[in-house]
């Protein structure tokens, strides 16, 4: 999802499993920081749901611009994780 033409939102609702019933999650880990550079499918963080870790992969090439919610924050189901700027040239 684009924010302002440059920027990609990560939503959490992208990745939320299909079969969780809860709509609150935890942000287990981020391994990359803001100003990373970023390949698509490079894994950026991991958050929880239920007893779920999911993994959360890059959809595009770039940098991250922004990491909105830090590791242990509480998130819920289409929260944004964070901004990315893709690559000039990127599909985003």
């Amino acid at each position: 999802m684009s924010d302002d033409g440059s920027r990609v939102a990560l939503d959490s609702a992208d990745f939320w499993p299909a079969d969780a019933d809860q709509e609150e999650g935890l942000v287990l880990e981020w391994y990359v920081s803001e100003g990373s550079q970023i390949a698509e499918g490079d894994l950026l963080c991991e958050f929880q749901v239920e007893k779920i870790d999911v993994e959360v992969a890059a959809p595009t090439s770039g940098s991250v611009d922004e990491i909105v919610l830090e590791k242990d924050a509480e998130l819920e189901r289409g929260d944004t994780l964070a901004y990315l700027t893709p690559d000039s040239g990127a599909a985003g």
